[in-house]
């Protein structure tokens, strides 16, 4: 009798690889993350604007640190709650923007990555090439809107002969365009893109590290989602404050006539930050802006969340 033939089967990947998701849906990520950005600034915008005006002061020489005593200034002197959300126009029109491109762009990204490598999660350093990525496009794209905000908050610091007297955000971009020319809507670029990329990378990659990993450790429980945007939210905050201060600076600065301005550029800031003010001042006003950017963060996480379990749920 002849032996048995062995039958050799070539060997395949059980991998499979995730589904494709519709084209709605991917747009939806970006639509979905504008949402829940501008349901965070709405709520927050008042703490950005103390946040402002403490760097501002720093920048003066000014000993006041207390955001209590900046909310009462504010208050008093400016208008009543209304000087709180001094431009809130380009707030909005900035998450609409920013947000929605940085969480979108990370979403789509990440599903790309998954499906070539044929898995359900991603690594950690496949998320922080994909928030760094996001990051980094979505900054360089909102710097207008960015510019004008900063500008708008930090108006009434100004001389009265400098104040720019912005009246909303597109008067602010127009105005821009018209009096310093179009390439100066992207003035603080670098440091914009910088402190975006930092943020990103320690809010998403952090989000979703810390959700995966209290996942397992407890299981799915309604909470993780909101201890994972804290712990996310801290992160970012820490991380990303020495950039968002120069870049507030750099962005706000005007020089009068016959004078140069005050800073060449982000070393230049940088340096003479240090020198004149010490390098802890980088992180001048931590605590306004752990209270604004940590919920923020969180805030826009949670409902980001929410809102792409509502879709998927539609779509199943």
């Amino acid at each position: 009798m002849n032996a048995d033939k062995v039958v050799e089967v070539p060997l395949v990947s059980t991998r499979q690889r995730p589904a494709k998701p519709p084209l709605y849906m991917k747009l939806g990520n970006f639509a979905l993350g504008g949402l829940a950005g501008m349901t965070a600034v709405s709520i927050l915008l008042p703490l950005d604007m103390i946040k402002v005006r403490i760097q501002i002061s720093s920048e003066c020489g000014e000993r006041i640190r207390n955001p209590f005593v900046i909310a009462r200034r504010l208050y008093n002197n400016e208008g009543g709650l209304r000087a709180f959300y001094r431009g809130i126009d380009s707030a909005l029109l900035r998450q609409a923007i920013f947000t929605s491109l940085r969480l979108g762009i990370f979403t789509n990204l990440g599903e790309i990555v998954k499906r070539y490598r044929k898995r359900k999660t991603l690594t950690l350093y496949e998320k922080v090439i994909c928030s760094l990525t996001a990051g980094g496009i979505a900054a360089f794209i909102d710097t207008p809107l960015d510019l004008s905000l900063v500008r708008m908050q930090a108006d009434r610091t100004l001389p009265a002969e400098l104040q720019r007297k912005y009246r909303n955000v597109v008067h602010a971009l127009t105005s821009v365009i018209k009096e310093e020319g179009i390439v100066k809507l992207w003035k603080g670029a670098p440091p914009t893109v910088c402190r975006a990329m930092a943020a990103n990378l320690a809010m998403l990659t952090t989000y979703e590290e810390a959700k995966e990993r209290l996942t397992a450790r407890l299981g799915k429980q309604s909470y993780i989602s909101l201890l994972s945007g804290v712990i996310a939210g801290v992160t970012s905050a820490t991380v990303s404050l020495p950039f968002d201060n120069i870049k507030t600076k750099i962005q706000k600065m005007k020089a009068r006539p016959g004078e140069p301005s005050p800073y060449k550029g982000v070393f230049d800031c940088l340096v003479k930050t240090c020198v004149r003010e010490g390098p802890s001042r980088l992180w001048v006003g931590l605590a306004t802006y752990y209270v604004r950017v940590a919920p923020q963060a969180t805030i826009t996480l949670v409902v980001y969340d929410i809102l792409k379990n509502a879709l998927k749920k539609l779509n199943s």
